[in-house]
């Protein structure tokens, strides 16, 4: 009598692809707040085909979302190679923003939101030390004030991601007018002492949630 384990396994892997493929659509849309019942009802399965696939829901974060973080970490060291070292790092940004308004989870989870605390440092303990490369190599190219640091970048990131989200609804482009903005002043900032501590970044996304 042939055993019927390799298509129940068939049917385990069919249903996790359905339900990672649910779930990414509606987190793209609708952000981290997506429940496990809105994911099975989109899906046609039931709830328990969700809990059993996923039982924490920080591994199904992490299933859907590991790829996007390794995107993003490819675009800051393809900026690297670029010669032009205001150039590369303000690119950077722009696309990683653009990555962030087409799929408002990832937005959420770079930011360190919705409890996404554990992917958000593991994202920025990969990209620090990339774009502080390209940070220093625009101060030492006169293209950036001395004394700038990764956490004014953050800063950067924190504050054009709220115009993102706030206007995500109506004017889903302002963002890039609040990039322009904010890079321009970065450009030009008469900088406040002193300058923040080498550690805010891993402050910022610390991986203990409450």
């Amino acid at each position: 009598m042939p055993s019927s384990a390799a298509p129940l396994r068939r049917d385990a892997e069919r249903n996790r692809r359905l339900l990672l493929d649910t779930a990414r659509d509606l987190m793209a849309e609708h952000g981290l707040d997506v429940s496990y019942e809105e994911i099975a009802r989109a899906a046609g399965t039931g709830m328990g085909t969700v809990y059993r696939r996923f039982p924490d829901r920080q591994d199904l974060v992490d299933a859907l979302f590991s790829e996007h973080v390794d995107a993003v970490c490819r675009m800051a060291e393809d900026a690297a190679q670029q010669d032009d070292p205001w150039g590369a790092l303000s690119d950077f940004l722009e696309r990683q923003l653009e990555l962030e308004a087409a799929n408002r989870a990832l937005g959420q989870i770079l930011r360190g939101q919705k409890g996404s605390y554990a992917v958000a440092h593991h994202a920025h303990e990969r990209m620090t030390p990339i774009v502080r490369a390209l940070l220093d190599r625009a101060v030492r190219a006169g293209q950036l004030p001395d004394g700038v640091t990764s956490a004014d970048l953050v800063a950067v990131h924190l504050m054009v991601g709220s115009v993102m989200d706030a206007s995500r609804g109506v004017a889903p482009e302002l963002w890039r007018r609040a990039l322009a903005v904010a890079l321009a002043g970065l450009q030009h900032a008469q900088l406040p002492t002193p300058a923040p501590a080498d550690d805010v970044v891993d402050r910022l996304f610390a991986t203990e949630t409450t």
